[in-house]
């Protein structure tokens, strides 16, 4: 077994990794302003500010496909715990945190010493929580969370994990350590897109993704500048005496009829007007940079507020969000042995038994259909059904064909 880094050595590790946590919530939360050039802003503007929520779209659309049903062969009845912790915001909760933060957490609280104590399952961010990953179950050797946090965000309450053994410290000192039965830390990682070099995934908001998010927003704050000028444009006289009276420029701008009397020698003033201002090249380049966010995550420019002409069929949208279907299928297969995991766990705890983790193998969560079928969808997929049970008898049970429709 390698050697525990403590429970220091995980706050300064936490300290470091929590700092692109929190960036990547500043874009969700959409708290992150336009950085512009100087020599672009005029100074009478510089208080215009811009917002855009592409990230929290690109977060939202994926998170708000992924409905957690069940779990098919629950041999342990983890569904049962999963019910006394409200199910819906509980994995809700952990599948927004971890596409925010690459990985969120879900803390188990259990004191063997309470009569009929239930466990209670309860998610932490990527910003309060860390650890040390097993490669093999997807688990945390050791781990450490910030259970609670005063009013200026410092840690009160600690917890440090360890497999059969949770450390809690108040203000910095250890407060009391608790002894469990399970094989694993009570702390269970939810990752999203992990591979062999990082661990703990990747986040939906990737640098791309901020660097264009930037990239939109100074280019509605530039149009928005450019539409004051658009709305008013600017004139000029061209020899106008220089006794004549002085202009109210602002009733000269919006005045219908304007009266120039000619000088004393007879010669009529030139009334002008500079080239207007044009918004295209703005709504150009919105729709250019929306079109490379879109390609970064799966989305479409109608997902991105930049409607089609044509309103799309089901099969058109469908088709339109293949890439967001196959990222779908992917997180589904990776937040699976999370919620395994935390399941296990807490039925080792509920039952007072250390159970192996081999005993669910066959364990497998369910999920509700990436896109519910619509009516002409349904009818194709009834002719389907009919055929391959005529070539197949009783291949399709009623399991089944909720998988396929999520009726």
């Amino acid at each position: 077994m390698a050697e525990l880094l403590g429970i220091e050595r995980l706050r300064d590790k936490l300290a470091a990794k929590s700092v692109g946590v929190r960036l990547r919530y500043n874009y969700y939360d959409m708290h992150i302003a336009a950085k512009d050039f100087n020599r672009d802003l005029p100074p009478e503007f510089t208080w215009m500010r811009s917002v855009l929520g592409w990230c929290a779209k690109a977060v939202d659309t994926l998170a708000d496909r992924l409905v957690f049903r069940e779990f098919e062969n629950d041999n342990f009845d983890m569904m049962e715990i999963y019910r006394l912790n409200n199910p819906d915001i509980l994995t809700d909760s952990a599948i927004l945190a971890a596409l925010i933060g690459s990985c969120s957490f879900i803390y188990i609280a259990f004191d063997p010493d309470q009569e009929d104590d239930f466990p209670k399952m309860r998610v932490i961010d990527g910003m309060s929580a860390t650890g040390v990953i097993d490669p093999v179950t997807y688990t945390l050797t050791e781990g450490y969370a910030i259970l609670e946090r005063d009013i200026k965000g410092r840690p009160v309450w600690e917890a440090y994990f360890v497999p059969g053994r949770t450390d809690y410290y108040l203000n910095g000192q250890l407060e009391r350590s608790v002894v469990n039965v399970a094989p694993f830390s009570l702390l269970v990682p939810m990752i999203y897109r992990p591979d062999a070099t990082r661990a703990f995934g990747h986040s939906r908001v990737s640098r791309a993704c901020m660097d264009l998010t930037h990239e939109a927003m100074r280019t509605l704050r530039r149009s928005n500048i450019a539409a004051e000028f658009y709305s008013y444009p600017q004139r000029y006289v061209l020899g106008l005496s220089q006794d004549a009276e002085q202009f109210n420029t602002w009733r000269a701008a919006m005045s219908a009829f304007l009266r120039i009397d000619r000088d004393e020698d007879g010669n009529l003033p030139q009334v002008g007007q500079f080239a207007q201002q044009s918004m295209t090249p703005y709504t150009d380049q919105i729709r250019m940079i929306a079109g490379l966010f879109a390609g970064e995550t799966g989305l479409t420019l109608d997902d991105l507020g930049l409607p089609s002409q044509n309103p799309s069929s089901a099969d058109a949208i469908k088709a339109s969000h293949e890439t967001l279907r196959l990222t779908a299928r992917k997180a589904q297969r990776t937040f699976g042995t999370g919620l395994i995991n935390a399941g296990f766990v807490a039925a080792c705890l509920r039952d007072n038994e250390r159970y192996l983790r081999r005993e669910v193998y066959n364990t497998r969560a369910l999920w509700e259909p990436i896109f519910e079928p619509d009516a002409s969808q349904l009818s194709g997929l009834g002719d389907a059904v009919v055929k391959i049970q005529q070539a197949f008898p009783d291949y399709f049970d009623e399991r089944k064909l909720r998988e396929l429709t999520g009726i």
